[in-house]
């Protein structure tokens, strides 16, 4: 995401530059989570294209990307099949522990002055996004799993892979 930043022209990317122009505090405490999803530049589409790039410049056998800036619409169109792409969609409580196992739960809230509102603000811009990606797989006809954790990691290795008609994986 650095690199795409860095790439980007500030003419193309309106909400990631009034995003870096905020503090820490600006960015994930005085704002409603609300906003901050209406917002965020990822959440918008802003340098998509230099995903597409990006892949563009990979050999023809790699097929699977994964991402939070993998918009079902803007996929969608680039899809030769709708069967070539699935959405994963964390539940809250699963989204918390992930974050809480990678010990980044405080990473991005702890640099602010109010970190308890900033965690609250993140997790609940989470848990929007995450809803709205679930009702735009469903209304473009997509698939996407909801992940909760009742799954084991192998046993959602094998629900992908049988979605994409690869077979048990190795």
């Amino acid at each position: 995401m650095a690199d795409h930043t860095a790439r980007s022209a500030p003419e193309d990317t309106p909400y990631l530059e009034k995003f870096l122009a905020m503090d820490m505090d600006e960015r994930w405490a005085g704002r409603s989570p609300e906003t901050m999803l209406e917002t965020f530049h990822w959440f918008r589409g802003e340098a998509f294209d230099l995903i597409v790039d990006d892949l563009l410049r990979l050999p023809p056998e790699t097929i699977v990307v994964e991402g939070f800036r993998l918009l079902p619409a803007l996929v969608e169109p680039l899809l030769a099949d709708r069967r070539q792409g699935l959405w994963l969609l964390p539940t809250p409580e699963f989204r918390r522990r992930a974050v809480e196992h990678r010990r980044s739960l405080w990473a991005i809230a702890g640099r602010t002055n109010a970190p308890e509102r900033a965690l609250g603000n993140l997790l609940e811009r989470d848990r929007r996004f995450t809803d709205q990606v679930a009702m735009e797989t469903r209304r473009l006809g997509l698939t996407s799993i909801v992940v909760d954790g009742s799954r084991t990691e192998d046993e959602l290795t094998v629900r992908v892979a049988g979605l994409f008609g690869l077979g048990h994986p190795a």
